[in-house]
């Protein structure tokens, strides 16, 4: 297990470097950050000393090698724009995005688990029909839609919700501790929700109609076990491989690339920072998140391996192979 992780963390160092390349050079070929800093009246002697300070007129590569002599040691150096640290604007963006994606991912769990087993239970129902139904318009409708129309419903015809914003976090950075936070989170929890539920529903039927015919499954109901008892305990336990798998992957996601809603609902967290941060040519604050992410993404794909052994004792996780 040790050998296992260690040699994951290393991967994923190495990941890291080739990615923040390859952003370090789109970035680069993309245009010049100074023309973002500068004012438009400014000369090109004041454009020259802005570049300067910034280190922006040496090579490329002499720039990525400064850059990642200092990323080794968590410095990756100060916004353009702010001139704030850029890993501490993103940590000061991530509760917001964290919270986010764990309130979505509950309220999708909670649904779609149990929709998905009830359809795979009872595949020809009406009700099964209705849900799968449902579930191919929920991951099938974009985001940006969704949000729009929940915003029209909610926010504006019904006036229940607000439309944007975080709310009052209660002074501890977290919108979950206060009433006011809950009414902001909702929608844009929703949004996402809907279409990571969709999925979850599908996925829990086809684990469900698997699970079915195996044997376990035929013992326990011909050793007259209640029907909720096998469904706790012998046919959840067996499906949740693909749900955790699911589940993790689908979390890391909206981690990382929930930009859309973030930008639609104003909600201050870390996608909506990188967008702003790649139209302004922010470069360092633009690799810090990337580097940031990878390395969450790899960290979450880690614990997921790990759940594996966990409910499964069959999985083991080697030093030789994964």
């Amino acid at each position: 297990m040790l050998a296992y992780i260690i040699r994951r963390l290393l991967q994923a160092l190495l990941v890291v470097f080739v990615m923040s390349g390859l952003v370090f050079i789109g970035l680069y070929v993309v245009g010049d950050p100074v023309e973002m800093m500068a004012s438009p009246e400014a000369t090109q002697l004041q454009r020259d000393e802005i570049r300067a300070n910034f280190g922006l007129d040496r090579p490329l590569v002499e720039q990525y090698a400064i850059f990642m002599g200092h990323a080794v040691t968590l410095d990756f150096g100060r916004s353009f724009l702010t001139g704030q640290p850029a890993m501490s604007l993103i940590l000061e963006r991530m509760p917001a995005t964290l919270e986010l994606a764990c309130v979505a991912m509950l309220m999708a769990l909670l649904v779609g688990v149990p929709l998905g087993m009830y359809a795979g239970l009872r595949p020809q129902a009406p009700a099964s029909r209705a849900i799968m139904t449902g579930s191919v318009l929920g991951f099938s409708l974009p985001n940006f839609w969704v949000a729009l129309m929940l915003i029209m419903i909610f926010a504006v015809q019904l006036g229940w919700l607000p439309a944007s914003g975080r709310g009052d976090t209660g002074g501890i950075g977290l919108s979950l501790m206060t009433a006011d936070g809950w009414s902001h989170i909702l929608l844009p929890a929703l949004t996402i929700a809907l279409a990571k539920g969709a999925l979850l529903v599908r996925v829990t039927r086809a684990a469900t109609r698997e699970a079915l015919p195996q044997d376990y499954i035929k013992f326990a109901r011909a050793k007259g076990l209640a029907w909720g008892r096998i469904l706790r305990v012998h046919l959840l336990k067996n499906i949740l491989i693909p749900i955790v798998t699911i589940s993790g992957l689908e979390f890391g996601q909206v981690v990382a690339f929930a930009v859309v809603t973030e930008s639609i609902f104003a909600w201050p967290g870390m996608g909506k920072l990188l967008i702003d941060s790649i139209v302004t040519l922010d470069r360092p604050v633009v690799v810090a998140y990337l580097i940031l992410i990878v390395f969450f993404l790899v960290l979450l794909n880690l614990v997921v391996d790990i759940l594996y052994s966990v409910l499964d004792p069959r999985v083991r996780l080697t030093g030789a192979k994964a």
